[in-house]
């Protein structure tokens, strides 16, 4: 089998296979965190991020290479999750600025599109690390190079890049000591390495299901049973493109949403500047089309009776949420028109909802849900950005897993100055916003907020989802493990001592205040003993204990 050139059509189905196949492994590569930690989140997060350029893809009618390399970048760009995702995200962005130029693929261009892959992607990332995702994509571009002087068969040249990239994956243990004491390859990599496989069964003829799920509703139509019918509000599930005459403005988008909510519920608008995927609940789809017709022609046109339909979800619960989700925004919206734009303002990532209040209460405007088990997108910090009334804007990440993805959500706004303060830690973020001085300036604020940051140290307490040795610690399934900045710091069978060896590896003679947040699956008790029994052995040092609520880990503490 010879193919010497692939169209958009072509590629659009490689891709989706490639989305597809990363989705249907991302729990066994989420085995693959190094730590064995219960919220290994790699192959998660790369699903999350590939899927919402799938979702883009799969709202292409006649895809030109153009209009594919738009989806494609677009929709992983503001879907990144974590750095796997954003780096995914980088690698898709830099493939696509190639393709886009071009109206068919052949190895050249190939080759071209895969080193632009791999240049712009060590770029997005500060310190580039080996051993990792990017290893990995640089050895199947440095193979690429070697096979464009040797063949035009597209075949044969995407099964020896995809083998030697295995090869490279396979060596990720090599390169960074800490993979292999896990006994595991990269899992950024090892995610790189099935969007390719996915991509070549497709370019190959192998028969796979390209459907991808609809954005709005998890499965592309609000799906009723018989007895449901008479409490349906809006009985038509209406979907269309909207192929642009021009740009739309801000107000234009915001008026035909607006035109939408008075003709039906279940809105969703996903516009940019070629586009908009229209997805709404009427009783009149003629209304919405015509409206629509206003801004340019339309395509992909899906209109489903729901009174017609029976099948498992019920309308009832869809609305539910869909009210609940509009009331929320309502009220986000509302608070920030209540407030005059002030000069600075914050957004913190948090989990739990003590760590939420404590966030609020030292002023933070806008917290997203997330951090270790759930990393937000860039679309979720974009979100929240355009909730902050201020002309200044801190955002918190309070993980390591998502500074580059509030990193990249800042590149993309251009009427606020955003500032990452590259918090990696709950602990971190609260002293960053302990130390804000509101007649300071925006820049004054940032240099003692990194400052500050830099003397948190900080120790979390869970359990081990399975047997490995690590940082010269073996470890067993279920065993307590207390993690600190950079190693593991303490493993054992007793949750107590196992956090009070975690406790005494982050003291020096410097420590002032030791805090300690307990999780949802720890009790106040626990927690006041475990503070008794450091006041004890550290008589100088203060103690403080507060209601964290965070789910996985047992304790999150901080020594300053």
């Amino acid at each position: 089998m010879e193919i010497t050139s692939i169209n958009a059509e072509v590629l659009a189905k490689m891709f989706l296979a490639g989305a597809k196949n990363l989705d249907a492994k991302k729990e066994w590569i989420n085995e693959l965190n190094v730590f064995p930690v219960p919220d290994g989140d790699t192959g998660t997060n790369m699903s999350m991020t590939i899927m919402s350029a799938a979702k883009e893809v799969s709202g292409l009618a006649d895809p030109t290479m153009k209009t594919l390399a738009k989806a494609i970048s677009s929709g992983s760009l503001r879907g990144a999750r974590g750095n796997s995702g954003v780096i995914l995200s980088q690698l898709f962005r830099g493939f696509c600025k190639v393709i886009a130029e071009y109206d068919e693929i052949d190895v050249n261009v190939l080759c071209e599109a895969v080193q632009k892959a791999v240049e712009t992607a060590y770029k997005a990332v500060m310190k580039p690390k080996e051993g990792t995702i990017l290893t990995v994509a640089k050895g199947a571009a440095n193979k690429a190079l070697e096979l464009a002087e040797e063949t035009d068969d597209l075949v044969y040249f995407c099964d020896e890049v995809i083998k030697e990239a295995d090869i490279v994956l396979s060596r990720t243990p090599d390169m960074l000591p800490v993979l292999k004491q896990a006994g595991v390859v990269d899992s950024g990599g090892q995610g790189l390495m099935q969007v390719l496989k996915g991509a070549f069964d497709s370019l190959t003829g192998k028969e796979i299901d390209y459907t991808i799920e609809d954005a709005s509703t998890g499965s592309g139509v609000v799906k009723i049973s018989a007895q449901t019918e008479a409490e349906i509000k809006f009985g038509y599930c209406t979907e269309f493109i909207i192929v642009l005459n021009r740009p739309l403005s801000d107000k234009e988008e915001r008026d035909y949403k607006a035109f939408l909510e008075s003709i039906g519920d279940s809105i969703v608008v996903v516009a940019d500047d070629e586009i908009v995927k229209t997805h709404v609940h009427t009783n009149d789809p003629g209304l919405a089309i015509q409206e629509a017709l206003k801004h340019g022609s339309l395509s992909k046109i899906k209109i489903d009776n729901m009174r017609e339909e029976h099948q498992e979800k019920l309308i009832k619960d869809a609305e539910k949420v869909a009210t609940q989700q509009k009331e929320e925004t309502a009220e986000q919206e509302e608070a920030v028109e209540e407030q005059p734009k002030k000069d600075m303002g914050f957004i913190s990532v948090s989990i739990g909802e003590g760590m939420n209040e404590i966030f609020r209460g030292l002023g933070a405007d806008y917290i997203i849900e997330g951090g270790q088990t759930m990393n937000p997108s860039t679309e979720d910090m974009l979100n929240a950005i355009e909730h902050v009334n201020a002309e200044h804007i801190f955002i918190l990440p309070n993980n390591k897993n998502i500074v580059m993805a509030a990193n990249q959500a800042a590149s993309l706004v251009e009427d606020k100055e955003i500032i990452v303060i590259p918090t990696k830690t709950i602990p971190q973020g609260i002293t960053a916003l302990v130390n804000f001085i509101p007649d300071h300036t925006a820049e004054e604020n940032k240099e003692s907020m990194l400052e500050e940051i830099a003397l948190v140290k900080t120790g979390q307490v869970t359990y081990a989802v399975r047997d490995t040795e690590i940082d010269g610690k073996e470890i067993k399934q279920d065993d307590y493990m207390g993690i600190g900045d950079k190693s593991i710091l303490s493993v054992g069978k007793d949750l107590k001592e196992t956090t009070l060896e975690m406790v005494d590896a982050m003291m020096d003679e410097d420590s002032a205040i030791v805090s300690i947040y307990y999780g949802s699956d720890a009790e106040e008790a626990a927690a006041e003993a475990l503070g008794a029994a450091i006041e004890e052995k550290y008589p100088d040092v203060e103690v403080e204990i507060n209601d964290g609520g965070q789910p996985i880990y047992y304790y999150v503490i901080s020594v300053e």
